[in-house]
């Protein structure tokens, strides 16, 4: 097998792999292969089985280092190290996405010198054994919290599942969802829909308009989307969200089903859903409609969830009550949480054999 190149520095290099998910082992390949080289080429190849979208994977690099050109593409030959036909298909898509020869490889694993002989190009091992930086797409997979030091902030908001706390007026939804982000060690998402209706022109007197209640839900999604980043761990919890935003579009605007505002609830489904019993007393703080109202309402929002294929409880009692029935209920939607799909590849052959260059070793 081709000895890695030594020290020194080159026009074009190349560095490949999956990036399912992006780590730092990743990060500090592509870093070195910015020092050592004028121009980096970044290809990241996925499969149509893997659960992480190749235009995710394309915004987390792109994001995190956009000093280098990126390619990707769809490559869903099975991986086989001792493959001479696998290697030949996964060589026909690498050259077909470079936009110039390279005249380096840059890899961790040992693939690399078979590529960069494929490519005419000189092999850059970078950390080999990952002796500097532990870390594997493998393992974040099967475990991304133990691995969280491991993820940069894009990747975090992918991974990270929202718990989403709601119910009619004066249900204690906020009380809960502070105390219940407390008990899990992770930040809380307030609702902007409050501090909306408090700054709005005209304030409460003047008649809803339905454009207001898209500017809320985009900027409720925004603020869970910076939570989401800045995580503790891959679990939120948040205040509200777009179909309870659907929900008071019907009580305040009315006529037809504000479909829009529904479909955007489908595309963004959280892992919970924990519903704020009605139960406790009516307190009126100038910005509610009335305790007249908040049966109704909660009715409504019972019927909505029960329509929803998300898991879902309603919570009633103390604070303490709540927050220990809700913990249960988040401790078994993980557990039925599907993980994320394996690699399309086959058992690795021994190390001296060649491999293709796409192989989940390679950078995975």
């Amino acid at each position: 097998m081709p000895e890695p190149a030594p020290a020194g520095r080159f026009a074009h290099g190349l560095v490949l792999g999956k990036f399912y998910p992006l780590h730092a082992g990743h990060a500090h390949l592509i870093r070195t292969a910015q020092q050592r080289c004028d121009e980096v080429t970044v290809m990241l190849l996925a499969s149509s089985v893997e659960s992480v979208p190749l235009s995710e994977r394309a915004a987390w690099i792109a994001e995190d280092h956009p000093g280098v050109r990126l390619v990707a593409a769809t490559d869903d030959t099975p991986v086989d190290f001792g493959s001479a036909a696998a290697w030949d298909a996964h060589t026909r898509v690498i050259t077909g996405l470079l936009p110039a020869p390279v005249d380096a490889v840059l890899t961790s694993d040992d693939y690399g010198a078979e590529l960069a002989r494929r490519l005419d190009a000189t092999w850059v091992q970078v950390d080999p054994g990952r002796a500097l930086t532990p870390v594997s797409g493998r393992a974040v997979r099967a475990d991304p919290a133990a691995w969280w030091w491991a993820l940069s902030a894009p990747v975090r908001r992918w991974f990270t599942d929202r718990v989403v706390v709601l119910g009619a007026e004066s249900t204690g939804s906020t009380t809960l969802a502070a105390a219940l982000a407390e008990r899990l060690g992770t930040l809380w998402v307030p609702e902007y829909g409050r501090e909306h209706s408090e700054t709005r022109v005209g304030g409460l007197a003047t008649p809803w308009r339905a454009d207001e209640f898209d500017l809320i839900v985009d900027r409720q999604v925004a603020l869970e989307d910076q939570a989401r980043r800045r995580a503790p761990r891959p679990l939120v919890v948040c205040d509200t969200d777009v179909l309870a935003t659907a929900l008071w579009f019907e009580r305040y605007v009315g006529g037809a089903r504000p479909r829009a505002l529904y479909d955007r609830a489908a595309a963004h489904r959280p892992l919970l859903y924990v519903l704020t019993g009605d139960d406790i007393p009516f307190v009126q703080d100038g910005m509610r409609d009335g305790e007249h109202l908040r049966a109704s309402m909660q009715q409504r929002f019972r019927e909505e969830l029960a329509a929803q294929p998300v898991a879902w409880v309603e919570v009633h009692g103390t604070v303490t009550e709540r927050v220990d029935a809700a913990l249960e209920a988040v401790r078994a939607a993980q557990a039925a949480a599907p993980g994320l799909a394996d690699p399309l590849e086959l058992a690795p052959a021994p190390a001296s054999a060649a491999g293709p260059a796409v192989d989940e070793p390679a950078a995975s």
